[in-house]
């Protein structure tokens, strides 16, 4: 049978509880039944993949830090010190990191279990003055992010979530946000990690003209628009999203530029939203802008912006409370004499 938002609000109401006493709760719970179509929910076992790429971009002014930190903040995820594998853990989330594209490859000592050598290049080309990436890279990195749900799938994980590590890496989302969600340059760009204003307007100019020009190919041939402007990390997600939700994944959104990889693949491959749910709404400007383009309303307003997964991860719980709602409840017919 089709698990329908109106069935499982009838099974929540037939709970042994005032109803509508969970409030919000209740609306992420009908959100987990519908995207899993299955009653029990299943949040257990989880996985994030976070995907790590450099800009070319950042060679023009767009954040106040260096390429270099992106390999620094990838040892950092590989010696579990980083945020992401502390919120990992305490979530019981299984986390894998894979380098689809980063100036330097992270020392690692050679691939293992968790972490991928899937590099395409180091970084993409600088979006200010040319396309990002071929058609021929999106296409690689998109199916660097099938693998990956595939992999996952096949694993057992039920809940999915696409993590990004790339510093300049809001500028492509920006990019992004304005060409797909419609919205201008000053609503889709704003600081990234710690820009001030002189970096925020170099950014918005360089999103502007970047953007304007993918969007004159953008309905003639939408894959090169996209991969213009786009970036390998960003590519990888994108492909990680339509998979995840043509093998009937839940997929956690988390906060800019996964978001913008979801608008990727909601371009590309109509539906994929369906499986998904935001976990919260970004400090980033443009944020809300791809949510609503999307039809997605996030589960946290609490001003995050880190990325790697962060907000997701953190979002978990709410989550997790939600399928116990669904499996652990009673009915009230069954308690009542």
């Amino acid at each position: 049978m089709t698990i329908t938002p109106e069935y499982v609000a009838e099974y929540l109401d037939a709970l042994a509880k005032p109803q509508g006493s969970m409030g919000r709760l209740e609306g992420l719970a009908i959100q987990l039944a519908v995207a899993q179509q299955v009653l029990p929910a299943h949040t257990n076992p989880r996985r994030i993949v976070l995907f790590a790429g450099d800009h070319g971009v950042v060679e023009s002014g767009v954040s106040a830090w260096p390429s270099a930190v992106t390999t620094v903040m990838m040892e950092t995820i590989i010696a579990k010190q980083a945020t992401s594998t502390a919120l990992a853990a305490a979530h019981m989330t299984d986390l894998r990191l894979v380098d689809v594209g980063s100036i330097k490859p992270a020392e690692t000592g050679g691939q293992t279990s968790s972490f991928v050598n899937a590099r395409l290049a180091a970084g993409t080309a600088n979006l200010a003055t040319g396309p990002a990436m071929t058609k021929e890279q999106f296409q690689a990195a998109w199916a660097a992010g099938e693998a990956e749900a595939k992999r996952a799938h096949d694993e057992g994980f039920v809940l999915l979530i696409a993590g990004e590590m790339g510093i300049g890496n809001t500028t492509p989302a920006a990019c992004l946000t304005m060409l797909l969600a419609d919205v201008d340059a000053e609503t889709a760009t704003g600081h990234g990690a710690g820009s001030d204003d002189a970096i925020l307007s170099n950014k918005q100019d360089i999103v502007a003209r970047a953007a304007e020009r993918a969007r004159h190919s953008l309905d003639d041939d939408p894959v090169a628009a996209i991969a213009a402007v786009a970036g390998f990390e960003i590519a990888a997600m994108a492909g990680f999203y339509a998979q995840g939700a043509a093998q009937a994944s839940v997929l956690l959104l988390d906060g800019y530029v996964a978001t913008s990889a979801a608008l990727i693949a909601e371009r590309l491959v109509p539906g994929t939203t369906e499986k998904m749910i935001a976990a919260h709404l970004s400090a980033e400007p443009g944020h809300r802008a791809a949510l609503d383009h999307l039809g997605l309303e996030p589960l946290l307003e609490w001003d995050m912006r880190l990325g790697e997964g962060t907000g997701a991860l953190t979002a978990l719980p709410l989550l997790d409370s939600a399928a116990a709602l669904l499996n652990d409840v009673a009915k009230l017919s069954d308690i009542m004499p």
